[in-house]
């Protein structure tokens, strides 16, 4: 049985910290912006910042209006208005706190002294954190990786790369995926039928492959943007668009209501965008081939077209820089990928059953049964 210890607890009084010190920084870089006269540079931030806070609230309503109705609860409309005021990420860290403080600091360390009530309140706990971890990671990606994209962007057009910047930079990246080990773990923990992700060897190298993967494509995304933005914008709204039909084909199962069903259809092709995710469930051989197979011919044309193109942004120099780190940040993402799945992942000596189970309704009422995968 997975207990919520007291070092679980304290991580999720760092996710509660971090969340804050984020949400000020954004406030903080959008006003810089505005200060500047960077009108555009404001607005673009506040925009990425306002949409995922939007649809992360639109979910965590969504979830708490139906674990209310499942408790027979059906007044939800306080629930409602703390969502309106941006307050429903504070509700929830509040009540996975107040919860996890409560099992946590109990006396009886040991599993087999637990009672009936005991493991339902430490299983109840364990999937508030899940649910907080989901909210992050959509967060994470449909407001963060824009604002990475954005200072690379600044960082490249400006010309004068300092290490302030590139610290900044490096932190943000860091910041994406670690969120994605995080859900990752959280993950392994709910679901009764998924070996842990445990020690810091696997999670390192998981890490490793989704920074490595996500820096190569961030920085081939920006220097499209320099060539043209209308192409650039035109293949991220390809890619987007792509993952939304792949996600009605596979025919995803997450929300009860058929709008938010679509809602998190569209969110999961925004999140295809920047990284792979198994949305159902199932082998995920052939699409991550596919995935990365697609992605290294879209790096290629990039940096192919860059090289012949007349453009008169980068000196030479500079450009074989940023061509060397696309090339091998991207070849040390592949090779941190091929390592993981092929002798850490938790799913390893079951690869007879593929990822079956995945795809199978688990005999729990868990709502990240069907969320994103891996």
């Amino acid at each position: 049985m997975m207990k919520f210890t007291l070092k679980h607890f304290l991580m999720s009084v760092l996710g509660i910290l971090i969340y804050i010190i984020d949400f000020t920084a954004d406030i903080l870089i959008s006003i810089k912006f505005f200060h500047e006269e960077q009108f555009v540079f404001g607005i673009l931030t506040v925009s990425f910042m306002l949409f995922g806070t939007f649809v992360v609230q639109c979910f965590s309503y969504s979830w708490f209006k139906a674990d209310l109705e499942k408790t027979s609860q059906e007044n939800h409309h306080y629930c409602l208005l703390l969502h309106c005021l941006q307050g429903g990420v504070f509700t929830r860290y509040w009540f996975a706190l107040k919860k996890g403080y409560h099992v946590a600091f109990r006396r009886s360390n040991t599993p087999d002294n637990f009672t009936g009530e005991q493991i339902d309140q430490h299983r109840e706990v364990i999937q508030q954190v899940t649910d907080l971890s989901m909210l992050r990671l959509l967060e994470t990606y449909l407001e963060g990786c824009p604002q990475l994209l954005l200072q690379l962007y600044i960082l490249l057009e400006y010309g004068q790369v300092n290490i302030t910047q590139c610290v900044a930079i490096a932190v943000s990246c860091s910041a994406i995926s670690l969120s994605t080990v995080d859900y990752q773990i959280a993950l392994r923990k709910s679901l009764p039928d998924k070996n842990l992700l445990k020690g810091w060897c696997p999670r390192s190298i998981y890490l490793s492959y989704k920074w490595f993967t996500l820096s190569s494509w961030m920085l081939s995304i920006v220097l499209l943007f320099f060539l043209n933005v209308n192409i650039a914008l035109m293949l991220l709204s390809l890619i987007w668009f792509s993952g939304i039909v792949w996600a009605f084909v596979m025919q995803t199962q997450f929300c009860t209501s058929i709008s938010m069903e679509y809602l998190y259809r569209i969110v999961v092709g925004f999140i295809l965008i920047f990284t792979f995710f198994n949305i159902k469930g199932e082998n995920t051989k052939y699409p991550m081939s596919c995935y990365y197979a697609v992605r290294a011919l879209i790096i290629l044309g990039i940096l192919t077209v860059f090289w012949f193109y007349p453009l008169s942004i980068f000196n030479s120099d500079y450009f074989i820089l940023i061509t060397i780190i696309i090339v091998l940040t991207f070849f040390l993402g592949i090779i941190f990928l091929i390592v993981y799945y092929g002798a850490l992942h938790p799913n390893k000596r079951e690869e007879a059953r593929s990822d079956e189970l995945d795809g199978k309704p688990v005999q729990r009422d868990c709502r990240v049964k069907f969320f994103l995968m891996e």
